[in-house]
């Protein structure tokens, strides 16, 4: 049994995807032991506690600096136990710290087709918003192992997804997710559950 930690911003879309792909088989032999959200008012908090899995937020706020969240969030993550960590729309820069205790043990969606509108300052609408300000025809979305650069780790999958003449940033996310992103991040976890997780090489 695969046991995953699902780590979270915002409203929680991809980790429903990955609820629904567990619960209907897309997904095999996986559990989500945790989700962790650095916000206190995400509702994927609220979709995890629906789904009766432990869910918590450990937020910047409550630290008095930054090493000492990293040091925080490593410790309720190591709490769970996990065989997988999944960023699901983290906004959080992971510590190094805790990429070097999982290796090749951290996976992240990214809502492009990396290495096009990625790295610092490329996340939620400003991914799209650079996509259709380039006036690129195909975007997409991409799941990758997470090292110690940004959206540098080595990918799993990439899906394609047309851009439509008429879209804006919001349209054009929407699509992403629901073509892309809610599609290929449930066959990453398979994949690796499929594969055992004493076996991966991202190479």
């Amino acid at each position: 049994m695969l046991r995953v930690v699902v780590c979270v911003s915002g409203g929680g879309t991809n980790l429903q995807a990955i609820i629904d792909g567990i619960a209907d088989g897309r997904i095999a032999d996986t559990r989500i032991v945790g989700v962790i959200s650095n916000n206190a008012g995400a509702f994927a908090l609220e979709r995890a506690r629906r789904s009766g899995i432990d869910a918590v937020c450990v937020s910047p706020r409550d630290y008095e600096d930054r090493a000492a969240f990293h040091g925080a969030l490593l410790e309720r993550v190591n709490g769970f136990a996990p065989d997988l960590i999944v960023l699901a729309g983290f906004l959080v820069t992971i510590p190094p710290e805790m990429i070097r205790a999982y290796p090749n043990r951290i996976i992240n969606i990214h809502p492009s087709l990396i290495p096009s509108f990625c790295g610092v300052g490329y996340y939620g609408l400003k991914v799209h918003e650079a996509a259709l300000k380039r006036g690129v025809k195909v975007t997409g979305a991409t799941v990758h192992y997470v090292d110690e650069g940004t959206d540098t780790g080595p990918i799993l999958l990439q899906k394609s997804v047309e851009v439509h003449e008429d879209d804006t940033p919001k349209t054009l996310q929407r699509r992403v997710m629901e073509e892309a992103e809610w599609v290929i991040l449930p066959q990453a976890i398979d994949r690796i559950a499929r594969k055992g997780h004493m076996e991966w090489n991202p190479e």
